[in-house]
C-alpha cells in the first residue's frame, strides 16, 4: 500500500502550494516548522488559532476569510485527539 503524500500542514492546513517560504519538513508549512523544530510548540489549540488569525490579518486576509481558516485548523492532523 502506497503512502497518501501531504499536500497541507499537518498543523495549519495551509496548502504547500501557498506556502512562500522554504520548507524544512515534508509534513509542515514553512511558518510551521523552523529551524529543525514546531514554532508553537505548545499543545492548546485555542491559543495556536489566536496566533494564526492574528498572523492572517497582518498578512491581509479578510477577517471572515481568516476566521474560516482558523475555524478549519481543529481538523488537522496534529489537532487531533
Amino acid at each position: 500500500m502506497s503512502e497518501k503524500k501531504c499536500t497541507a500542514c499537518e498543523s495549519c492546513l495551509m496548502p504547500f502550494d501557498k506556502d512562500t517560504g522554504v520548507r524544512e519538513s515534508d509534513k509542515y508549512c514553512s511558518l510551521c516548522f523552523k529551524n529543525g523544530k514546531l514554532a508553537y510548540e505548545g499543545t492548546d489549540l485555542k491559543e495556536f488559532q489566536k496566533v494564526c488569525y492574528e498572523s492572517m490579518r497582518k498578512n491581509g486576509i479578510n477577517p471572515l476569510k481568516a476566521r474560516f481558516f482558523t475555524w478549519m485548523i481543529r481538523f488537522a492532523p496534529r489537532w487531533k485527539k
